[in-house]
C-alpha cells in the first residue's frame, strides 16, 4: 500500500458514493489505474464493504447501552458459541472481546430503557456461557465516526 493508496482511501471514507470519474480526478490518476487500485484493495480485505450511516435517533433508536459481559468459562467451545449468538441480535451493533476485567464489551442500540430491559432479560442473559453484565447507557453522543486515521 503506497500514499496513492492511502488517498484513495481518506477520500473515499469520507464520500464512499463519489463516481470513480471524479475520485480518480481528484487523487490524480486515471479512471482505469483509480478502479484497479480499489478493486486490488478491496480483493486485499483492506476495503470491507461500503456502508449507509443512519440517525438512530430519527428511526426510534435513541438508546445507546454499553454493556459489559463475562463468561462462567473460557474454554473455546464457549467462546465461540457466544461469538456466533452476538451475531444473530441486530440489536448488538459492536461486540468486542477485551482484556482486563471484561470478557467481551458491546454497544446495543434500542428505543428506549424499557426495550432494552426485555433484550437483557429475553436476549443477553440467555447467550451461551454469560455470568454477568454491567450495562451503562450513554447520555449523549459526542463523536461517531468510521473514518480511520490514514
Amino acid at each position: 500500500m503506497d500514499d496513492m493508496d492511502r488517498k484513495i482511501l481518506r477520500r473515499l471514507q469520507h464520500e464512499p458514493e463519489i463516481s470513480m470519474a471524479a475520485l480518480a480526478e481528484e487523487v490524480g490518476l486515471s479512471h482505469t489505474p483509480c478502479w484497479r487500485r480499489i478493486k486490488r484493495m478491496e480483493a486485499d480485505g483492506i476495503i470491507l464493504g461500503r456502508a449507509l450511516l443512519l440517525d438512530a435517533r430519527s428511526l426510534s433508536l435513541g438508546v445507546d447501552v454499553i454493556a459489559s459481559l463475562r463468561l462462567k468459562q473460557h474454554d473455546e467451545a464457549t467462546l465461540d458459541a457466544f461469538e456466533r449468538a452476538s451475531l444473530d441480535h441486530p440489536e448488538i451493533v459492536e461486540c468486542f472481546s477485551m482484556s482486563g476485567e471484561s470478557d467481551y464489551m458491546m454497544r446495543i442500540v434500542v428505543s428506549s430503557i424499557e426495550a432494552y430491559e426485555m433484550f437483557l432479560k429475553k436476549t443477553l442473559l440467555h447467550l451461551p456461557g454469560v455470568a454477568s453484565i454491567n450495562s451503562s447507557f450513554a447520555l449523549k453522543q459526542i463523536k461517531l465516526t468510521t473514518a480511520l486515521p490514514i
